[in-house]
């Protein structure tokens, strides 16, 4: 009886295997039919492709029935419970689309991954059904919405990152209980809120990173409890308060990271005992104060310290030489000292860290003699960066024992004698910075060594001979500045004939000559050359316009002579072209109309001759000069020429009109249409490489403008933290380092902003001093709709502006904070020694033409910084400081209530127009009224007001909102002082204003008699 019931089954069982046979797809699709039970994880997968609307890498191309689903790319299926999918991984294929919630229906899946796409929408809470996931990660993409507080049902997961993506609200409380979650990654959000305590339940937590986000509060006690923690950063917050306590106490901590956050206060005095295995300690960009606890040493797997961008003080403690595995040291940017040998100590204890790599140490207040130890450093050492200190002597002899050397920064000091011959023994060095110091003799022939240098800055000091032809050997260089020097002798073709100068080339300001050689036709991927202020002579060569690339192009004052050449019409994206005061003759080439981005044209004192085109940059006079040549005529009537006298034709000069010239010249144009089609066929042709950005500093290398979107958020409006008249400023995190900086992006559909752009580029690239805003790069290149896009990336000056300060909105308490009367002496004296730095140490002297409290910027220590130079001009040394700079017009320059009486008369830039606008900012730090207040009419200004109460009625018009607090006679002797000054420098007459280089000077003596 059984065996017939069990054939019977076997017949049935047959049959349905059979039919499923049967019924599936023929050929290879029925060799792989689906089996049952595992449709579901098919129209999973199905369900997630169709939620992709864009796969440019073809990544899905093999999901369809040829082929079994576990065999789709991406896909793997478990070997125990066969044909489930455990793991989908389709990182970094540039999907875009939703994440569909059918994504919930593989329950086996142990693995996500879907990082670096281009998902959008919400994460769907359907995750939450992923009960065996352990590792997700849905990194950088768009993912908007709120964290799904279900993911806390995917109680296996062992590694959650959620980072660069749009995600909001607060981080989930019950996220606690992923209690073997050992890595929470949420960083590159816009999250808020408090970092919650529970967070401390996570107790195989291994590595938490929450930074770039808009975190408040402090950092909750509880994380001291994540006894496994390893890597803990929380940089790019708002958090306040102190570090906590207890935190020091984890043994286990391998890296600590509180960097760009508001965190104050000093370091622990026993921080190295209470962290014995800390090994990466990041602190940078916050306001940790004081010195550097010598205790550090005790932390003996101490590798990486990183201190930059706060306000430490004191000498580097010696001890750290006994941290034998110090691999990194980053101490830029903060207050440290050292007078004498025994605050360069420190250099002598890190020669036993055999494996130091890179010792940052630049904008500090170092001084003293350099210690020759420097070069015992670790032969792995590669970037040694010292600059913006206070140096002084020699560079040691010694240096190139140095071999693996790539970066060498020793600019903005005041190092003296020659350059060593050994440096040419740096053989892997790619960037050496010697600017702003004193040198003195030639280049050495031995630079021509160091074949992989990409930078090389050697401007403002006062080296003297030849350009060593050596130079040629430096095939990688993209930028080279030697100006402002001595030089002497001939341009070598040697160098002019490296195509790899692609940022700039500037030899301006010495004393070469000879001519231009012809092989500056090789630079074709030029964008800014100046060569200006030399003594060049003769003709300009034609194989200039092989340098099609070029923007900027500046041969002024030289001795040039014959006409412009033709060739010029080929540099079609030229915006800036100076020829002025050379020997050049002839009619101006037409062709320069035609030139779309010429924006500042300047051909003044040459001996031009002929009719000035009307076309093109000539319809704007205020972007053209021509002044200096007796033989122009006709133009635009705002350039004030002559007409042109008329030609009169003769009828017997028509009949060889007719046979004989105009065939020529229809065969020619022929020829020329030809020639044109055949030309513009090439030029449309697309272009390898990205675009040229003229980069001012070398921190952060070509910055696109896909990483300032980034930076500032796409540029939100929450980002803003200002507007000008050329376009908009946005707080942003920018590189690597996660560095603060302040982004101004240019409105390029507003007239004049190109060449303000172009304006503060040249002034800051050649400008240094503490009191001038720093710029660290540019971006000049296209946006994603194809237009045009320039910005300039400064240093983040975190108190704003000086406008701010004297003029706050109040709070609705009727409370403000206002600068005390020692703080607006500093910032006078600040401002002060700017200027007199712009007038008289800068060559050629530069006049600022916008100086008012709202380009006065103040840092955490309320020190001074000028900003916004987009209305700079240079001024000509060919003429004394009270005439105009040759490239001025009769146009106003800068705000109203702050330009100099004279402007508004049709007078022309000069440097006493800066000290009138330093006046009357002075007035109006006094007085805390502006220039155009509602108050002065009928006759009545700022300049009057003060002039009417000096001196006895002086403490009735003083700024209500200063406290005055120190003994009465003291402060009515100093205001008295201070209203001098600005009423003397506002003067109507500039002939009987003051130079800048006094008024610092009596500032300071002024400030020094108040203290």
């Amino acid at each position: 009886m059984e065996l017939p019931l069990i054939l019977n089954m076997g017949l049935i069982f047959f049959f349905l295997w059979s039919s499923s046979y049967l019924l599936a797809p023929s050929g290879v699709d029925a060799m792989r039919a689906i089996p049952f039970g595992n449709e579901t994880d098919y129209l999973s997968l199905l369900a997630f492709k169709d939620q992709i609307i864009h796969d440019p890498s073809k990544a899905l191309g093999s999901w369809n029935n040829s082929i079994h689903f576990c065999d789709w790319e991406g896909v793997a299926c478990s070997r125990k419970h066969q044909q489930r999918v455990i793991a989908l991984d389709l990182s970094s294929c540039g999907l875009v689309g939703s994440l569909s919630p059918s994504i919930g229906n593989l329950t086996f899946l142990h693995r996500l991954h879907l990082e670096n796409n281009g998902f959008i929408s919400e994460i769907p809470l359907e995750l939450g059904r992923l009960r065996r996931l352990k590792h997700l990660n849905l990194s950088f993409n768009s993912f908007q919405g709120v964290i799904p507080v279900n993911l806390t049902y995917c109680l296996e997961l062992l590694t959650l990152d959620l980072s660069g993506n749009q995600l909001k609200g607060k981080i989930p409380v019950d996220v606690a209980s992923l209690t073997k979650l050992g890595e929470l990654n949420l960083a590159n959000n816009s999250l808020t809120g408090f970092i919650p305590p529970s967070i401390g339940n996570l107790s195989s937590l291994e590595t938490l990173q929450l930074y770039v986000n808009h975190l408040h509060g402090s950092i909750p006690e509880e994380i001291s409890q994540l006894t496994n923690l390893q890597y803990l950063r929380v940089s790019v917050n708002d958090l306040t308060g102190t570090i906590p306590g207890r935190l020091y106490n984890m043994s286990s901590l391998i890296r600590f990271s509180v960097a760009s956050n508001d965190l104050q206060g000093r370091l622990p005095p026993d921080i190295g005992i209470t962290l014995p295995n800390l090994q990466r300690l990041l602190l940078d960009l916050n306001q940790f104060y004081g010195p550097i606890p010598a205790t550090l040493a005790n932390a003996s797997e101490l590798s990486f310290i990183a201190m930059s961008g706060n306000n430490f003080s004191g000498r580097v403690p010696s001890e750290l030489g006994r941290l034998a595995g110090l691999r990194y040291i980053n101490l830029q940017d903060n207050q440290l000292e050292a007078k004498n040998a025994r605050g360069w100590e420190f250099i002598d204890s890190l020669v036993n860290c055999s494996q130091l790599e890179i010792l940052a140490l630049d904008q500090n207040i170092l001084g003293g003699m350099l210690p020759s130890s420097v070069v015992n450093l670790s032969s792995h050492l590669q970037v040694l960066v010292m600059g913006n200190n206070q140096i002084s002597g020699r560079i040691p002899h010694g240096i190139g024992n140095l071999a693996n050397l790539n970066a060498l920064g020793l600019g903005e000091n005041h190092l003296t004698g020659t350059i060593p011959e050994s440096m040419g023994m740096l053989s892997r060095l790619e960037m050496l910075a010697l600017h702003m110091n004193r040198f003195t003799g030639q280049i050495p022939f031995s630079l021509g060594n160091l074949t992989l240098l990409t930078g090389l800055f050697m401007y403002q000091n006062y080296l003297q001979g030849p350009i060593p032809p050596s130079l040629g050997n430096l095939q990688h260089l993209s930028h080279l500045d030697l100006s402002n020097n001595h030089f002497s002798g001939t341009i070598p073709k040697e160098i002019v004939s490296l195509p790899s100068l692609s940022i700039f080339f500037d030899l301006s300001s010495n004393s070469l000559v000879g001519s231009l050689p012809r092989e500056i036709g090789s630079l074709k991927n030029l964008p800014i050359l100046n060569i200006s202020r030399n003594m060049l002579s003769g003709n300009i060569p034609s194989t200039l316009g092989d340098c099609e690339i070029l923007e900027v192009l500046h041969l002024h004052n030289n001795l040039f002579q014959g006409i412009i050449p033709q060739s010029v019409r080929n540099i079609k994206g030229l915006q800036e072209l100076d020829l002025s005061h050379n020997n050049l003759t002839g009619p101006i080439p037409v062709f320069l109309e035609d030139l779309n981005q010429l924006e500042n044209l300047n051909l003044s004192f040459n001996h031009l001759e002929g009719e000035v085109p009307v076309k093109g940059v000539f319809k704007n006079a205020t972007q053209v000069s021509v002044e200096g040549n007796n033989g122009l005529c006709g133009g635009v009537p705002e350039l004030h020429l002559p007409p042109c006298r008329g030609r009169s034709s003769k009828k017997r000069q028509w009949p060889l009109l007719l046979k004989i010239v105009i065939p020529v010249a229809v065969a020619a144009s022929c020829v020329s249409l030809l020639l044109s089609f055949f030309i513009l066929r090439q030029k449309r042709k697309p272009k390898n490489g990205t675009p040229i950005v003229p980069l001012l500093e070398d921190q952060f290398p070509r910055v696109s403008y896909t990483e300032l979107v980034r930076a500032t958020e796409g540029f939100s409006s929450t980002n803003l933290i200002g507007r000008g008249g050329y376009g908009s400023v946005y707080k942003g995190i920018l590189g690597p380092q996660q560095t603060t900086v302040a982004v101004k992006v240019f409105n390029l559909q507003c007239r004049g902003a190109s060449k303000s752009f172009l304006a503060e580029c040249e002034v800051l690239r050649s400008a240094r001093h503490r009191n001038l805003v720093k710029i660290m790069t540019s971006c000049s290149m296209v946006d994603y709709r194809g237009t045009d896009f320039k910005a300039l990336v400064f240093e983040f000056i975190p108190n704003g502006s000086l406008e701010k300060w004297l003029h706050p909105v109040l709070d609705e308490h009727h409370h403000s904070e206002s600068l005390s009367l020692l703080q607006r002496l500093n910032i006078a004296v600040d401002v002060a020694e700017a200027i007199d730095y712009l007038h008289n140490n800068c060559q050629p002297s530069i006049v600022h033409c916008d100086l008012k409290p709202s380009n006065v910027l103040l840092d955490n220590e309320m020190v001074a910084h000028v900003a916004d130079f987009g209305l700079a001009r240079f001024m000509s040394k060919a003429t004394p400081s009270s005439l105009t700079d040759k490239s001025s017009s009769i146009r106003i320059r800068g705000s109203l209530g702050y330009i100099a009486p004279e402007y508004g008369a049709g007078g022309r830039v000069s440097t006493s127009g800066d000290v009138y606008s330093y006046g009357i900012l002075l007035l109006e730090m006094l007085t805390g009224k502006k220039p155009v207040d509602d108050m002065f009419e009928d006759g009545l200004s700022l300049r009057k007001f003060v002039e009417i109460a000096f001196p006895d009625g002086i403490m009735a018009i003083v700024d209500p909102l200063m406290p005055l607090a120190e003994e009465e006679s003291k402060i009515y002797e100093c205001l008295i002082s201070m209203a001098s000054i600005g009423l003397s420098c506002s003067n109507e007459l500039a002939r009987k204003r003051s130079n800048m280089s006094d008024v610092a000077t009596t500032m300071h003596a002024i400030r020094d008699a108040y203290l």
